[in-house]
């Protein structure tokens, strides 16, 4: 059995899309407005974004990419702090792993 999609609700569809490509390099396979989006990973996965407000997720809720080395773990919390997000250093944890809270209202892991 495999997970084929997740429906997240974000306070904003175009920022989380955004995001999420910019990366993660998920494509966009479609919208409808600012109220929804659905994009797509290499392994088929379907990651839904639907506009909701308030969004209000338990505080451990998470979604994660895991990346094939530590170096792309550290490319992309160096990115995310270049461009302005409040994110911390990877650290040893269960995986090489950091988090950082996506435009919308959710959490991302991002491990090896």
């Amino acid at each position: 059995m495999k997970l084929n999609h997740i429906n997240l609700t974000v306070t904003d569809v175009n920022a989380a899309r955004e995001f999420l490509e910019k990366y993660f390099n998920l494509k966009t396979k479609s919208t409808h407005g600012d109220s929804f989006a659905v994009l797509l990973d290499n392994d088929g996965l379907l990651l839904a974004l639907m506009k909701g407000t308030p969004v209000n997720y338990p505080k451990s809720f998470h979604i994660g990419f895991a990346q094939d080395s530590e170096d792309q773990v550290n490319e992309i919390n160096q990115r995310l702090k270049n461009d302005g997000f409040d994110v911390k250093p990877p650290k040893k944890a269960h995986r090489w792993t950091f988090y950082v809270k996506a435009p919308g209202g959710f959490t991302v892991e991002v491990c090896n």
